[in-house]
């Protein structure tokens, strides 16, 4: 971490905020606008469900804002407590969007196949891939730069492939609740749009951070050949 790093990153560091900042606005917002169905998260799911084939996905609970989530690995949709309990339109935006993931998963939609399957190495290249480049700069070895390079690419290779899984999602959302008619008026439509868009957003943000900093390290190590040329 040094000056030239964070000079580097700004750009990064402040579409994240700004992204952030526009999720937490448009959740603000819609989340105390209530929907002419009158339904909560937890009610969106429980009428979805069945009329879209998703029976067997599990409904639960988890702590926090904004941290519902589909989980692939158990078929489980986990709502927050705000969007579980609340009528709202940004509720019935969130619900949908994480049963758009669990349509993903019931289809095999590709992207998210392929996202599922590179985690394992995401995990280690966010980790140890920092570790080499590092190590490889300080040693002068260039291999195991370019292992780290690698290793750490994974983290961006999975951060594009988010974008569209993400946009797939809120596009089924979209149709569901469109459909079954859960969304009714041209406001219920603008807000499930602005909160769909706005968390879009962050995963755009989230691949523009990580090129920055796959660019940095490689900028490093075009930097350290140039010393050693001289």
């Amino acid at each position: 971490m040094n000056l030239s790093y964070l000079i580097f990153m700004i750009p990064g560091l402040l579409l994240s905020l700004w992204a952030q900042a526009k999720v937490k606005s448009a959740y603000s917002k819609w989340g105390q606008v209530r929907n002419s169905n009158n339904v909560t998260g937890l009610d969106t799911a429980i009428h979805l469900k069945p009329r879209v084939g998703l029976e067997n996905v599990t409904l639960t609970s988890v702590q926090g804002e904004l941290t519902d989530h589909y989980d692939p690995r158990k078929d489980t949709l986990a709502l927050s407590q705000g969007v579980a309990n609340t009528p709202s339109v940004a509720a019935m935006a969130i619900t949908a969007h994480e049963l758009g993931h669990a349509l993903q998963d019931k289809e095999s939609y590709g992207p998210m196949r392929l996202r599922s399957a590179i985690v394992p190495l995401v995990g280690l290249g966010s980790n140890l891939g920092i570790i080499l480049v590092m190590a490889g700069l300080a040693l002068q070895m260039m291999t195991l730069f370019n292992t780290g390079i690698i290793l750490f690419s994974s983290t961006t290779i999975f951060s594009l492939i988010t974008v569209p899984v993400e946009l797939d999602a809120s596009k089924r959302a979209r149709v569901m609740l469109a459909e079954q008619g859960l969304v009714r008026t041209d406001e219920e439509k603008r807000g499930v749009d602005q909160v769909l868009t706005a968390a879009a957003w962050t995963y755009v943000a989230g691949l523009v951070t990580s090129l920055l900093q796959l660019f940095y390290y490689m900028s490093m190590a075009g930097r350290a050949s140039g010393r050693r040329r001289y």
